[in-house]
């Protein structure tokens, strides 16, 4: 059996580990493995002997009818597109027989988003990157012994900040927006180590919650109305854009934590960030509705907001999930 990967550098720029992965998954001694630069290049014109391939996976390239044509012993294909490349070989090489690999899209990033999400939280909660910048330039952070002892003041290794959600997550009410790959494992997690999660999500079936030790919401206004830590989960799309609005916003009680690691225009990002600058709510962010966010921007450096550069998802090990999810998929084996 032949099998060939096509793979663009606009592909690659994407998902950089991926392709060599999936050429050593196929065993590289038999799966050869084509990479261009070129923006016209299409895949007929990199494959020595087309008409000799039964298995073809096209990263990045144009699927069209001329693309497919000349493969004319393909047996199954599997097509990542870029943009708006014809797709149209597709159906055509289904109708003479072809099995054709869906592209499963929003699964393989899930864990890394999620951990992303959880240590997040955990920063958030604990003032982490603060008191790490803090410590490069001075001692006074190691200064957390007070002359004297107050009630409910600064003590003895006590640096977080009261003002907000601070300490362990066991015990924290997190209120999670969406149940999806994210949403439900971010969920299932601080129920893990302790805390009493509630999510909403009118699409998932019961099991999810269930699984996630998670309590169900029917109501959004219910859901934020006693959230400690506040995680809107969802893809961004036409039916979650602004989802969460200035209301619901205004509705989180003064010092909740919000997570936002998915899309930030989930929420109404003006009532968020007024809130967060007013020292209402804290914030721990990868997700920011302009990116890269602005070097004046207030939001960067305070001592409510942990955030990071919109890093979350695309870890190696989310390529590697992408490439296994796909080879699982194909009937024929090496």
């Amino acid at each position: 059996m032949r099998s060939v990967i096509c793979v663009h550098e606009r592909f690659d720029a994407v998902w950089p580990f991926a392709a060599d992965y999936w050429q050593n998954r196929w065993h590289s001694e038999c799966c050869e493995l084509y990479r261009t630069m070129e923006p016209e290049a299409r895949a007929p014109q990199m494959v020595p002997d087309p008409a000799a391939v039964q298995r073809l996976v096209l990263l990045g390239l144009p699927a069209g009818n001329e693309d497919l044509a000349p493969f004319t012993s393909l047996e199954e294909c599997f097509h990542s597109s870029h943009g708006d490349q014809p797709r149209d070989g597709l159906d055509k090489a289904a109708s003479r027989g072809v099995h054709i690999i869906p592209h499963r899209v929003d699964i393989y990033w899930g864990q890394s988003v999620a951990e992303y999400g959880l240590c997040l939280t955990l920063c958030g909660l604990r003032r982490i990157p603060q008191s790490h910048t803090a410590m490069i330039g001075s001692h006074e952070p190691w200064k957390h012994r007070p002359d004297a002892g107050r009630p409910g003041a600064k003590g003895v290794q006590y640096c977080d900040d009261s003002r907000f959600a601070n300490g362990t997550l066991g015990g924290k009410r997190v209120r999670v927006v969406g149940a999806g790959n994210i949403g439900a494992r971010y969920a299932s997690w601080c129920s893990a180590m302790g805390a009493d999660v509630a999510v909403w999500d009118p699409f998932a079936p019961d099991a999810t919650f269930a699984a996630a030790g998670a309590k169900r919401r029917f109501h959004l206004t219910e859901l934020v109305k006693d959230a400690e830590i506040f995680a809107p989960m969802l893809p961004l799309k036409e039916d979650t854009f602004g989802l969460v609005g200035r209301d619901l916003i205004d509705a989180l009680p003064n010092g909740c934590l919000v997570v936002q690691v998915t899309r930030a225009r989930i929420c109404d990002t003006e009532a968020l960030y007024r809130r967060v600058l007013n020292d209402e709510l804290a914030l721990a962010a990868d997700v920011f509705d302009f990116e890269p966010v602005a070097l004046d921007s207030p939001l960067l450096g305070r001592h409510n907001v942990v955030h990071t550069p919109h890093n979350a998802g695309r870890t190696k090990d989310a390529n590697l999930a992408w490439v296994d999810d796909q080879i699982a998929r194909f009937r024929l084996r090496p």
